[in-house]
């Protein structure tokens, strides 16, 4: 009796999920939702060439330093690397002495209490330090920042689809309103105070472009930095942070699919051998 009971439960239940799965599909065909601006002209990112594409890739140091050179330079000031320490840039090809001067000549202080007077103070940091947050508390980071509060930086390329093409689109994508936008939109005109760039998701951020000329660094390598090698270093350097063992990663991956390969083939050969001389 339970049984039969559970059935027409479940029989119910199923019947009301169908019906309202076709009242909603019916709904949706006779009355489109209206289109929206963020709709019709948001991007998808960019498509961009790095080493570390596929599965082979591998990344490129020299690339990485100057994408770090980047966010010293012009990111840092508002955003922070929370989950990354100054020693983790060794994996950069930085020496010992190298992460110890880049750490000692940071410009934002590490938080650490007085041992004299037992009040919060600033000291240099250290390669065991992470990279120090750029503001005190958030307050103050939306302060000084149009009310909005800068993101960490650390996983960025992992929180957001094509997270590296992403960095890229968003640095290089800052525009003008498109003359159709306002066209068809007339309500969607960028408030003031922030900036319009297709490939951020309501189309508007605070954000003013962070890279905005030719030679805004200067690469030690002597590679030209223009906006878009600046960008695309930064971004690349950004996937390292949030993918630091990419590269292990990807040789664990095929080095498990020559395992595979190899067990695979000496299955079939045992396979062979056994049944070799059975009659079906």
């Amino acid at each position: 009796m339970v049984r039969i009971g559970a059935f027409f439960v479940g029989l119910f239940f199923s019947g009301w999920l169908l019906v309202t799965f076709l009242v909603g599909a019916v709904s949706f065909v006779s009355e489109p939702p209206a289109p929206t601006a963020e709709h019709e002209f948001h991007l998808h990112p960019k498509e961009v060439s790095y080493s570390f594409n596929g599965p082979l890739g591998h990344y490129d140091k020299a690339q990485l330093q100057r994408g770090f050179q980047v966010f010293k330079e012009v990111c840092s000031a508002c955003h922070s690397l929370k989950f990354v320490a100054f020693r983790d840039l060794e994996a950069l090809g930085y020496n010992e002495a190298e992460v110890k001067a880049i750490a000692k000549n940071w410009a934002i202080k590490t938080p650490d209490v007085d041992p004299k007077t037992g009040e919060m103070a600033g000291r240099a940091p250290v390669p065991s330090d992470h990279f120090p947050k750029p503001f005190a508390n958030n307050v103050a980071a939306a302060a000084a920042n149009n009310n909005a509060i800068p993101p960490d930086l650390s996983l960025m390329t992992k929180a957001r689809h094509d997270g590296s093409a992403y960095v890229y689109s968003l640095l290089t994508g800052f525009q003008d309103q498109p003359a159709e936008l306002l066209k068809e939109f007339p309500d969607a005109k960028t408030p003031t105070g922030l900036h319009y760039n297709p490939y951020f998701a309501n189309l508007n951020l605070a954000m003013a472009p962070p890279l905005t000329a030719e030679g805004q660094v200067t690469y030690g390598d002597g590679t030209k930095p223009t906006v878009d090698q600046m960008a695309k270093d930064v971004s690349a350097f950004l996937t390292w942070t949030a993918e630091p063992k990419l590269e292990n990663r990807k040789r664990a991956g095929v080095a498990a699919l020559f395992f595979l390969l190899i067990a695979t083939g000496l299955a079939y050969m045992s396979y062979r051998n056994i049944w070799a001389n059975t009659k079906h």
